[in-house]
């Protein structure tokens, strides 16, 4: 086949791929300052040079399995995350990313209404504690990093692999304790439904 017999179908495969790999390094940029990593320590973390790095984020570098997976392995995402691969069949969650009240939130399931579950990155910043309620409950499950949870007269520390869960009728806050990021998992339900296998303890039980 030659160019002239091409037909607009024929290019469209191409032109795809062309869009999803301009698109490869804005998200890399994007993604290395969500987590707080400078382009160095991307670099010692991956073992390639920050002007390849630099070039991959500006677009000057054709990204390639090789560059891709020692990133994705440092970000500790799936490849497709680089790559904006398009979802079609897929089963895995692919929603955008939002920031809300300054933390970046990734949406864990894709229906609305009922139970919800997000992946937090609280970055590292002073704050002093505003305790808010509302219906409903919230289980928090600590991946990294420290967080600071206010739950009525409590006043606690999570560290990775510690959960909590707590009625959000009680004032409670939660947020950085200065010293770095958070990640965690945060699911939580509108109308107070219950996120967890044990049954709520009753009033007369709690007396």
């Amino acid at each position: 086949m030659t160019p002239h017999d091409r037909t607009p179908t024929d290019e469209q495969p191409e032109a795809s791929t062309d869009a999803v790999l301009s698109g490869v390094g804005p998200r890399l940029r994007a993604l290395r300052k969500e987590r707080g990593a400078t382009l160095s320590g991307l670099s010692e973390a991956t073992g390639i040079s920050v002007s390849t790095l630099s070039r991959l984020e500006s677009g000057l570098r054709k990204p390639s399995l090789e560059l891709l997976l020692p990133i994705a392995r440092a970000h500790q995402v799936a490849l497709d995350e680089l790559v904006g691969a398009p979802p079609v069949g897929d089963p895995r969650v692919r929603a955008k990313p939002i920031t809300h009240f300054g933390r970046t939130m990734y949406p864990l399931t894709r229906q609305p209404g009922g139970l919800q579950a997000y992946k937090v990155i609280e970055p590292q910043r002073n704050l002093e504690p505003d305790p808010q309620t509302h219906e409903g409950y919230e289980w928090i499950y600590m991946l990294s990093g420290r967080l600071r949870l206010v739950l009525g007269e409590h006043d606690v520390v999570l560290g990775p692999g510690e959960a909590a869960e707590f009625d959000t009728r009680v004032p409670h806050w939660f947020g950085s304790t200065g010293e770095g990021p958070a990640e965690f998992l945060s699911l939580f339900g509108p109308q107070g439904e219950r996120m967890h296998v044990r049954a709520r303890p009753s009033r007369a039980a709690q007396d």
